[in-house]
């Protein structure tokens, strides 16, 4: 797709956003089970959860545009996960796995945070009023979990990895 405004920046970060979360969505599965047991494997499974519902959102928007609901791949997000991945196949300690998931889901809840953050803006810069709510709700629940995986990178993974 040529990106000649910033209507079309706009769309392609939206459409890279939804790529990003349909992969997410795969991957909170995974990274659960490997903690299981543990508050990570809980906040896991609730940002599953959110996450199903930032799609959701994200299709309102595509279709507010009347645009279709589509991905374009988000290498950013592929390598954050497939570093999660390595990680659960290498950590022979289940503190050293805690902490290392905790590291690289924050890793990716910064990728997003930034992602939402600019639609938020170019949001209220073109005009699409009815987008910004869905886009600063999503945003917020990055914040959120973010936050989340620091209380429990503090008060359990790094404790259980040292």
């Amino acid at each position: 797709m040529a990106m000649t405004t910033k209507e079309d920046l706009f769309l392609h970060f939206l459409r890279d956003m939804f790529y990003a979360e349909k992969q997410i969505l795969k991957a909170l599965p995974k990274m659960a089970e490997a903690v299981d047991g543990t508050p990570l494997a809980d906040a896991f499974r609730e940002h599953e959860q959110e996450t199903r519902g930032q799609v959701d959102r994200l299709k309102k928007v595509f279709e507010l545009g009347n645009k279709e609901a589509k991905g374009v791949k988000c290498e950013a997000v592929i390598g954050l996960i497939e570093e999660s991945e390595e990680i659960m196949e290498d950590a022979k300690d289940q503190g050293v796995l805690a902490a290392g998931l905790v590291a690289g889901a924050q890793a990716v809840e910064h990728y997003e945070i930034a992602r939402y953050g600019t639609l938020v803006e170019w949001a209220k810069e073109l005009g699409y009023d009815e987008s910004i709510p869905l886009l600063e709700k999503n945003l917020q629940e990055e914040k959120n979990a973010d936050k989340k995986l620091t209380e429990i990178a503090l008060d359990f993974a790094n404790k259980q990895a040292a």
